[in-house]
Protein backbone atom coordinates (compact mmCIF):
# COMPACT_ATOMS: atom_id res chain seq x y z
CA UNK A 1 0.00 0.00 0.00
CA UNK A 2 1.59 3.41 -0.89
CA UNK A 3 2.07 5.50 2.28
CA UNK A 4 0.23 8.30 0.15
CA UNK A 5 -2.98 6.74 -0.30
CA UNK A 6 -2.94 4.98 3.60
CA UNK A 7 -4.59 7.60 5.71
CA UNK A 8 -7.28 7.82 2.83
CA UNK A 9 -8.07 4.56 2.73
CA UNK A 10 -11.02 3.20 5.03
CA UNK A 11 -9.78 -0.01 5.79
CA UNK A 12 -12.16 -0.76 8.84
CA UNK A 13 -14.55 -0.94 5.63
CA UNK A 14 -12.26 -3.15 3.19
CA UNK A 15 -12.43 -5.36 6.70
CA UNK A 16 -16.49 -5.23 7.29
CA UNK A 17 -15.58 -4.17 10.62
CA UNK A 18 -16.40 -0.99 12.61
CA UNK A 19 -13.76 1.34 14.29
CA UNK A 20 -15.06 0.35 17.79
CA UNK A 21 -15.10 -3.39 17.16
CA UNK A 22 -12.02 -5.19 19.04
CA UNK A 23 -9.45 -7.03 17.97
CA UNK A 24 -11.16 -10.54 18.46
CA UNK A 25 -14.00 -9.46 15.53
CA UNK A 26 -11.13 -8.29 13.15
CA UNK A 27 -9.26 -11.11 13.88
CA UNK A 28 -12.54 -12.86 12.86
CA UNK A 29 -13.56 -11.03 9.72
CA UNK A 30 -10.16 -11.20 8.52
CA UNK A 31 -10.07 -14.77 8.82
CA UNK A 32 -13.53 -15.49 7.05
CA UNK A 33 -12.45 -13.24 4.65
CA UNK A 34 -8.98 -14.33 3.20
CA UNK A 35 -10.69 -18.31 3.37
CA UNK A 36 -12.69 -16.75 1.03
CA UNK A 37 -10.61 -14.71 -1.29
CA UNK A 38 -7.12 -17.52 -0.44
CA UNK A 39 -5.84 -17.14 -4.21
CA UNK A 40 -5.65 -21.02 -3.75
CA UNK A 41 -9.44 -20.89 -3.93
CA UNK A 42 -9.98 -18.12 -6.45
CA UNK A 43 -7.73 -19.69 -9.05
CA UNK A 44 -5.84 -16.84 -10.56
CA UNK A 45 -8.71 -14.28 -10.82
CA UNK A 46 -7.00 -11.25 -10.46
CA UNK A 47 -9.37 -9.16 -9.55
CA UNK A 48 -10.19 -11.46 -5.96
CA UNK A 49 -6.43 -11.25 -5.26
CA UNK A 50 -5.93 -7.80 -5.77
CA UNK A 51 -8.84 -7.81 -2.77
CA UNK A 52 -6.53 -10.35 -0.85
CA UNK A 53 -3.88 -8.23 -1.00
CA UNK A 54 -5.57 -5.04 0.13
CA UNK A 55 -7.54 -7.13 3.02
CA UNK A 56 -3.79 -8.50 4.30
CA UNK A 57 -2.79 -4.66 4.38
CA UNK A 58 -5.64 -3.90 6.23
CA UNK A 59 -5.47 -6.37 8.77
CA UNK A 60 -1.74 -5.54 9.06
CA UNK A 61 -2.10 -2.80 10.57
CA UNK A 62 -5.82 -3.21 12.26
CA UNK A 63 -4.17 -6.04 14.20
CA UNK A 64 -1.37 -3.87 15.37
CA UNK A 65 -2.45 -1.45 18.43
CA UNK A 66 0.36 0.59 18.02
CA UNK A 67 -0.19 0.68 14.15
CA UNK A 68 -3.87 1.05 14.33
CA UNK A 69 -3.50 3.95 16.72
CA UNK A 70 -1.73 5.70 14.55
CA UNK A 71 -4.04 5.35 11.19
CA UNK A 72 -6.38 5.91 13.19
CA UNK A 73 -4.93 9.40 14.28
CA UNK A 74 -4.45 9.89 10.58
CA UNK A 75 -7.41 9.01 9.93
CA UNK A 76 -9.77 10.93 11.61
CA UNK A 77 -7.29 13.88 10.68
CA UNK A 78 -8.05 13.38 7.02
CA UNK A 79 -11.89 12.87 7.39
CA UNK A 80 -12.09 16.15 9.48
CA UNK A 81 -10.09 18.11 6.91
CA UNK A 82 -7.37 18.77 8.65
CA UNK A 83 -5.37 16.51 5.43
CA UNK A 84 -6.94 17.15 2.51
CA UNK A 85 -7.51 14.71 -0.53
CA UNK A 86 -3.49 14.00 -2.07
CA UNK A 87 -1.90 15.43 0.94
CA UNK A 88 -2.08 18.93 -0.88
CA UNK A 89 -1.47 21.65 1.54
CA UNK A 90 -4.51 24.14 2.02
CA UNK A 91 -4.06 27.63 0.90
CA UNK A 92 -2.11 29.54 3.14
CA UNK A 93 -0.19 26.47 4.26
CA UNK A 94 -0.60 23.92 6.15
CA UNK A 95 -2.71 21.91 6.72
CA UNK A 96 -6.39 23.50 7.18
CA UNK A 97 -5.01 25.42 9.22
CA UNK A 98 -2.58 23.47 10.96
CA UNK A 99 0.88 21.71 9.52
CA UNK A 100 1.43 18.07 9.28
CA UNK A 101 3.74 18.27 11.83
CA UNK A 102 1.57 20.00 14.21
CA UNK A 103 -1.23 17.21 14.00
CA UNK A 104 1.29 14.31 14.56
CA UNK A 105 3.99 16.36 17.09
CA UNK A 106 6.91 17.14 14.45
CA UNK A 107 7.91 14.93 11.51
CA UNK A 108 6.99 14.73 7.99
CA UNK A 109 4.36 12.43 6.49
CA UNK A 110 6.88 9.98 5.23
CA UNK A 111 8.47 9.85 8.64
CA UNK A 112 4.76 9.18 9.90
CA UNK A 113 4.46 6.33 7.18
CA UNK A 114 8.02 5.06 8.26
CA UNK A 115 6.40 4.68 12.16
CA UNK A 116 3.99 2.73 10.95
CA UNK A 117 5.83 0.58 8.52
CA UNK A 118 9.00 0.63 9.61
CA UNK A 119 11.24 2.49 7.00
CA UNK A 120 10.86 5.31 4.43
CA UNK A 121 12.79 6.89 2.45
CA UNK A 122 16.28 7.09 5.01
CA UNK A 123 16.82 3.44 5.19
CA UNK A 124 16.44 0.36 2.92
CA UNK A 125 13.04 -1.09 4.29
CA UNK A 126 12.43 -4.83 4.86
CA UNK A 127 10.09 -6.81 2.77
CA UNK A 128 6.52 -7.42 4.03
CA UNK A 129 5.05 -10.05 6.72
CA UNK A 130 2.65 -12.41 4.74
CA UNK A 131 -0.23 -14.29 6.49
CA UNK A 132 -1.63 -17.57 5.14
CA UNK A 133 -4.04 -20.24 6.64
CA UNK A 134 -4.50 -23.14 6.23
CA UNK A 135 -6.94 -26.19 7.95
CA UNK A 136 -6.03 -29.58 9.49
CA UNK A 137 -7.48 -32.44 11.35
CA UNK A 138 -7.93 -32.75 14.90
CA UNK A 139 -5.70 -35.82 15.38
CA UNK A 140 -2.62 -34.04 12.89
CA UNK A 141 -3.02 -30.72 15.31
CA UNK A 142 -2.35 -33.82 18.24
CA UNK A 143 0.42 -35.09 16.49
CA UNK A 144 1.97 -33.01 14.13
CA UNK A 145 2.84 -33.29 10.47
CA UNK A 146 4.36 -31.91 7.24
CA UNK A 147 2.28 -29.47 5.20
CA UNK A 148 2.74 -27.96 1.64
CA UNK A 149 1.38 -24.50 0.82
CA UNK A 150 1.39 -22.44 -2.07
CA UNK A 151 1.99 -18.89 -1.17
CA UNK A 152 3.12 -16.24 -3.66
CA UNK A 153 3.15 -19.07 -6.41
CA UNK A 154 5.89 -20.87 -4.47
CA UNK A 155 5.55 -23.83 -2.95
CA UNK A 156 6.51 -23.65 1.36
CA UNK A 157 7.03 -27.41 2.96
CA UNK A 158 6.92 -27.05 7.43
CA UNK A 159 6.01 -29.00 9.61
CA UNK A 160 2.72 -28.50 12.30
CA UNK A 161 4.16 -28.88 15.83
CA UNK A 162 2.65 -30.91 17.66
CA UNK A 163 0.10 -30.12 20.31
CA UNK A 164 -0.78 -27.14 18.14
CA UNK A 165 -4.42 -25.43 18.71
CA UNK A 166 -7.11 -24.11 16.36
CA UNK A 167 -5.90 -20.43 15.50
CA UNK A 168 -2.22 -21.19 16.73
CA UNK A 169 0.34 -18.96 14.27
CA UNK A 170 3.44 -20.58 13.07
CA UNK A 171 6.69 -17.81 12.02
CA UNK A 172 8.47 -19.11 9.43
CA UNK A 173 11.28 -15.93 9.13
CA UNK A 174 12.50 -14.35 5.96
CA UNK A 175 9.67 -16.66 3.85
CA UNK A 176 7.35 -13.11 3.41
CA UNK A 177 8.24 -10.60 0.71
CA UNK A 178 11.41 -9.60 -0.61
CA UNK A 179 12.24 -6.00 0.76
CA UNK A 180 15.80 -4.31 -0.21
CA UNK A 181 17.11 -4.99 3.97
CA UNK A 182 15.86 -8.45 3.68
CA UNK A 183 12.77 -10.56 2.98
CA UNK A 184 9.68 -10.57 5.41
CA UNK A 185 8.41 -12.99 7.62
CA UNK A 186 5.60 -15.82 6.56
CA UNK A 187 2.67 -16.38 9.21
CA UNK A 188 0.56 -19.70 8.72
CA UNK A 189 -2.63 -19.45 10.65
CA UNK A 190 -3.83 -23.29 11.61
CA UNK A 191 -7.28 -24.19 12.42
CA UNK A 192 -8.58 -27.22 13.53
CA UNK A 193 -11.48 -29.65 11.96
CA UNK A 194 -13.45 -30.83 15.15
CA UNK A 195 -13.54 -34.32 16.02
CA UNK A 196 -16.77 -36.70 16.19
CA UNK A 197 -15.79 -38.13 19.24
CA UNK A 198 -12.81 -36.19 20.91
CA UNK A 199 -12.45 -32.76 22.22
CA UNK A 200 -9.80 -31.00 24.35
CA UNK A 201 -8.97 -29.01 27.28
CA UNK A 202 -5.30 -27.43 27.12
CA UNK A 203 -3.28 -30.84 27.15
CA UNK A 204 -5.86 -33.05 28.58
CA UNK A 205 -8.10 -34.89 25.77
CA UNK A 206 -12.27 -35.25 26.67
CA UNK A 207 -14.46 -37.87 25.50
CA UNK A 208 -17.85 -39.36 27.10
CA UNK A 209 -18.53 -42.71 27.10
CA UNK A 210 -22.27 -43.89 27.08
CA UNK A 211 -22.96 -47.01 29.37
CA UNK A 212 -25.75 -48.99 30.29
CA UNK A 213 -27.98 -48.59 33.41
CA UNK A 214 -26.50 -52.54 34.02
CA UNK A 215 -23.03 -51.44 33.33
CA UNK A 216 -23.37 -48.53 35.99
CA UNK A 217 -25.26 -50.43 38.59
CA UNK A 218 -23.10 -53.51 38.50
CA UNK A 219 -19.92 -52.20 37.13
CA UNK A 220 -17.83 -53.32 34.05
CA UNK A 221 -15.03 -53.04 32.14
CA UNK A 222 -15.34 -51.54 29.20
CA UNK A 223 -12.86 -51.22 26.36
CA UNK A 224 -12.53 -47.35 25.08
CA UNK A 225 -11.19 -46.14 21.95
CA UNK A 226 -8.16 -43.42 22.11
CA UNK A 227 -6.79 -40.94 19.34
CA UNK A 228 -3.65 -43.30 18.62
CA UNK A 229 -5.89 -45.99 17.53
CA UNK A 230 -5.37 -48.44 20.41
CA UNK A 231 -8.04 -49.12 22.99
CA UNK A 232 -8.08 -48.68 26.68
CA UNK A 233 -9.74 -50.50 29.15
CA UNK A 234 -11.53 -48.74 32.35
CA UNK A 235 -13.24 -50.19 35.27
CA UNK A 236 -16.54 -48.75 36.37
CA UNK A 237 -17.07 -49.17 40.11
CA UNK A 238 -20.82 -50.58 41.04
CA UNK A 239 -23.07 -47.95 41.72
CA UNK A 240 -21.28 -45.19 39.23
CA UNK A 241 -23.12 -42.23 39.00
CA UNK A 242 -23.96 -40.10 35.29
CA UNK A 243 -21.27 -37.61 34.95
CA UNK A 244 -18.86 -39.51 36.71
CA UNK A 245 -15.03 -38.55 35.09
CA UNK A 246 -12.24 -41.11 34.55
CA UNK A 247 -8.92 -40.28 34.02
CA UNK A 248 -6.47 -42.46 31.97
CA UNK A 249 -3.17 -41.20 32.77
CA UNK A 250 -0.82 -39.84 29.76
CA UNK A 251 -3.44 -40.29 26.69
CA UNK A 252 -3.74 -36.76 26.08
CA UNK A 253 -1.90 -34.01 24.19
CA UNK A 254 2.47 -34.64 24.47
CA UNK A 255 3.60 -31.10 24.25
CA UNK A 256 7.08 -29.69 25.58
CA UNK A 257 8.26 -33.12 27.08
CA UNK A 258 4.91 -32.96 29.57
CA UNK A 259 1.85 -35.29 28.57
CA UNK A 260 -2.36 -34.38 29.31
CA UNK A 261 -4.36 -37.44 30.38
CA UNK A 262 -7.91 -38.32 28.93
CA UNK A 263 -10.74 -37.64 30.46
CA UNK A 264 -13.70 -39.93 30.34
CA UNK A 265 -17.22 -38.52 31.27
CA UNK A 266 -19.47 -41.44 32.07
CA UNK A 267 -22.96 -41.52 29.95
CA UNK A 268 -25.72 -43.28 31.34
CA UNK A 269 -28.14 -44.68 28.70
CA UNK A 270 -31.89 -45.07 29.50
CA UNK A 271 -33.22 -47.44 27.01
CA UNK A 272 -36.36 -45.88 25.06
CA UNK A 273 -37.57 -49.10 24.27
CA UNK A 274 -37.79 -52.32 26.32
CA UNK A 275 -39.75 -55.47 26.03
CA UNK A 276 -42.02 -57.51 28.04
CA UNK A 277 -39.37 -59.12 30.19
CA UNK A 278 -37.16 -56.35 30.26
CA UNK A 279 -39.43 -54.42 31.96
CA UNK A 280 -41.02 -57.29 34.47
CA UNK A 281 -37.47 -57.41 35.78
CA UNK A 282 -37.30 -53.54 36.04
CA UNK A 283 -40.43 -53.38 37.57
CA UNK A 284 -39.18 -56.43 40.46
CA UNK A 285 -36.25 -54.39 40.95
CA UNK A 286 -38.54 -50.91 41.36
CA UNK A 287 -40.40 -52.74 44.27
CA UNK A 288 -37.23 -54.13 45.87
CA UNK A 289 -35.43 -50.88 45.73
CA UNK A 290 -38.55 -48.68 46.69
CA UNK A 291 -37.25 -47.80 50.16
CA UNK A 292 -33.91 -46.43 48.40
CA UNK A 293 -35.49 -43.37 47.01
CA UNK A 294 -32.77 -40.62 46.44
CA UNK A 295 -35.95 -38.16 46.79
CA UNK A 296 -35.99 -39.08 50.48
CA UNK A 297 -34.68 -35.63 51.63
CA UNK A 298 -35.36 -33.14 48.61
CA UNK A 299 -38.20 -31.79 50.12
CA UNK A 300 -36.31 -31.39 53.69
CA UNK A 301 -33.61 -29.31 51.58
CA UNK A 302 -35.87 -27.49 49.56
CA UNK A 303 -37.12 -25.68 52.14
CA UNK A 304 -33.87 -24.89 54.05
Amino acid sequence: MAAKDLYEKDLYKILGVSKNDDAAAIKKAYRKLAKDLHPDKTKGDKKLEDRFKEVSEAYEVLSDDKKRAEYQEMRDAFTNGRVPRGGQQAPGGGFGGGGFEDIFGGGSQSDIFSTLFGGGNRAPRRGQDLQTETTISFRDAIYGREITLRVNDQSITTRVPAGIKDGGKIKLKGRGAPGQAGPGDLFIIINVTKHPVFTRDGNNLLMSLPVTFTEAALGADISVPTLSGDDVVVRLAPGTPNGKVLRVKERGVKKDFQSGDLLITVEVQVPQRIDSKAKAALEEFAELTKSDSPRTHLKERAGA
